[in-house]
């Protein structure tokens, strides 16, 4: 990957410090970059889980998973059942 591109150094590798988000980004674009990066890599197509086991997913990037989750819900990348007891990678 070159630097320049959505995953280089410049991308959303630079977001991270030693496999950790050093901190959610405030700018939209940005953030959506981050989101997407994280449903694809944490979280498996057909697959449904519960609330638990996607905060548990989160928490190993971030101590914030409920507004990680959120964030996810909100842009369609995670997809969540009226109740709220399963989501599900969207797409």
């Amino acid at each position: 990957m070159s630097q320049n591109a959505p995953g280089g150094a410049t991308g959303v590798a630079a977001l991270f410090s030693h496999g950790r988000l050093t901190a959610i980004p405030r700018k939209a674009a940005r953030r959506e970059q981050l989101l997407v990066h994280l449903a694809q890599t944490l979280f498996e197509r057909d697959r449904a889980y519960s609330e638990p086991e996607v905060n548990e997913a989160l928490r190993t990037v971030h101590e914030d998973c409920s507004a990680l989750r959120r964030y996810l819900v909100e842009a369609g990348l995670l997809a969540r059942t009226r109740d709220g007891g399963s989501y599900r990678r969207a797409g």
